[in-house]
């Protein structure tokens, strides 16, 4: 079994933190650092093992912000080659992000300077956001400017950032309210070169899209106008959460309107499973109807919870045009597997195809442990 993910936060980390910082200024107490940071360590999950690194990186850096994070940056190593790929090692990063959140909101040029710094290195997705709370209009102006920046990182930082639901931080809830700064940065990295920008952008508008649907359709509409072929993966990316609801407006957008004449069979479900199994799905969509259509397919597996209740969760599975007449298999794998974030309970799962968000049934398995 793999080692949870907070003990990559360990002793030898600490050692590495403090001879890179050690290394920058000669007089940082690398032992009295060391000390701190290690004791207390393993009684933390992930992100408090970083924020116990990160404070006492604090005590042991000069008291003087400006000063301090001087140190910091002179410390960091070199920069990433890659945007994707390089697992948990960039996380050793966490601890200064966090440090830079807490410490420098009263010195707004520093602060940037570090985090374009380190969102070079890791990201700065995380600290960012206390900038955009704290000093909007400053950082928003700043974020414009990086918008077009060479470094592919500090271009994604610009959407990832801003994000108003980003995941393991504080929701930006200006932003959940009013998104148009947010699309005003946006539309200028829509066409980025990056698929790994594109992909952050479109991951921005799809938590637009669960505070305001209506508005997420409207750029979507507007974008898909002469839409390059990035930009048109860009907008189905981001009405992904969208289109499982059955959202019609955004169905519209990919051109996948209210299904007429479709039917669907089940060709391969079995009638029981075993927890920490799988399940193959197999199920045909026939076109009975005399017109081509467009067709959004998903799969929706009602899994059991501990109270006995059953709460669906949708996976994607196909698009695809079928003629008049024609029909097309299509499948899932579905895990039963344990997994931190998300357990499974045995009992009745119903499975349903959705079709252009219409819940079409497939039938029942039965899951034993």
């Amino acid at each position: 079994m793999a080692e949870p993910l907070k003990t990559f936060f360990n002793a030898r980390l600490v050692e590495r933190l403090a001879t890179a910082l050690h290394g920058a200024s000669k007089s940082f107490p690398r032992e009295t650092f060391v000390r701190e940071a290690s004791t207390g360590l393993e009684g933390h999950e992930l992100l408090g093992r970083a924020r116990h690194i990160s404070e006492a990186m604090h005590r042991a850096l000069p008291r003087d912000y400006p000063g301090a994070v001087d140190v910091l940056v002179r410390s960091l190593g070199p920069e990433l080659e890659r945007t994707e790929g390089s697992g948990m090692e960039v996380f050793f990063y966490l601890p200064h992000v966090l440090y830079v959140a807490e410490h420098g909101l009263e010195h707004f040029e520093e602060s940037m300077h570090a985090q374009y710094a380190l969102t070079r290195r890791f990201t700065a997705e995380f600290s960012i956001r206390a900038y955009l709370e704290r000093h909007p209009e400053k950082t928003l102006a700043r974020l414009r400017q990086w918008a077009e920046d060479k470094n592919v990182h500090v271009r994604r930082l610009v959407s990832e950032g801003t994000r108003p639901r980003l995941p393991w931080a504080p929701r930006l809830r200006a932003f959940q309210k009013d998104p148009k700064p947010v699309l005003a940065l946006l539309e200028l990295l829509k066409d980025d070169p990056e698929l790994y920008v594109r992909r952050s952008v479109a991951n921005n508008l799809n938590d637009i899209g669960k505070d305001h649907p209506d508005v997420l359709v409207q750029v979507a509409k507007a974008w898909m106008k002469d839409a390059p072929p990035g930009r048109e993966w860009l907008i189905r990316h981001a009405l992904r959460s969208s289109i499982k609801r059955g959202e019609p407006a955004a169905l519209e957008v990919v051109g996948a309107g209210k299904p007429s004449g479709i039917e669907v069979r089940a060709t391969a479900l079995p009638k029981r499973a075993t927890l920490g199994g799988t399940v193959d799905v197999r199920f045909e969509v026939a076109n009975r109807s005399r017109k081509s259509q467009a067709l959004v397919v998903d799969l929706a597996v009602h899994f059991q919870k501990a109270n006995g209740a059953a709460r669906p969760k949708v996976f994607k599975v196909k698009a695809l045009t079928l003629e008049p007449g024609q029909t097309e298999e299509v499948g899932k794998r579905v895990s039963f597997e344990q997994l931190t974030t998300r357990r499974h309970y045995p009992g009745p799962h119903r499975f349903e195809a959705l079709v252009n968000g219409q819940g079409m049934p497939l039938g029942v398995v039965d899951v034993t442990g």
